[in-house]
């Protein structure tokens, strides 16, 4: 099993980067998270640049490849003004013209409880591409503004149980998607 795992923020240390870490660490030596560290070299989206025949700019097809090669994906997003961050809603729109995301399992992770406009904003354009949200794996865990690392959330035992359950729920549907798949 192998999941995908993006933070939304540029940040080196965000909240929602130590979920993300804090996830990768906890998963069971069956669970592969791939940590993507790639969302601030992708360029600005342009669809002059992904006509049909084209080649992608490189990093765009590295970012597609680790999608198409997962069996699932989480993403930890920051909210700002009330919205996604310009740099993950420019990778989904990489995102859009290709077949990697369509029926992909997808968790929604939130560093912060209050911060619920980007959530429900990324969940419409991930329902728009054919995902499919893993409604046990969408979650706001109380993170931000506490000075956690990926390391003392593990620790804690709400959090680390809450994304336990993240897990659990991400290969539960993967699972069940492999198999209507025939793989």
């Amino acid at each position: 099993m192998r999941l995908l795992a993006i933070s939304g923020s540029l940040r080196a240390h965000s909240s929602n980067g130590e979920l993300i870490r804090a996830l990768s660490t906890l998963a069971a030596p069956a669970i592969h998270v791939d940590v993507y560290a790639g969302l601030g070299d992708l360029p600005a989206f342009n669809p002059d640049l992904d006509e049909e025949g084209m080649i992608p700019p490189p990093a765009v097809q590295t970012l597609r490849r680790a999608l198409g090669d997962a069996d699932g994906l989480v993403i930890s997003s920051p909210e700002y003004a009330h919205g996604v961050p310009g740099a993950l809603k420019n990778a989904l729109d990489w995102l859009v013209s290709g077949p990697e995301m369509v029926s992909k399992p997808v968790g929604l992770l939130n560093a912060s409880p209050r911060s619920v406009h980007a959530q429900q904003s990324l969940a419409e354009t991930l329902r728009t591409m054919s995902a499919t949200l893993v409604e046990d794996a969408c979650l706001a865990l109380p993170v931000s503004g506490r000075g956690l690392t990926a390391e003392t959330i593990i620790t804690d035992v709400e959090l680390r149980t809450r994304l336990e359950g993240v897990l659990r729920a991400m290969v539960s549907v993967a699972e069940r998607s492999s198999i209507r798949n025939g793989n």
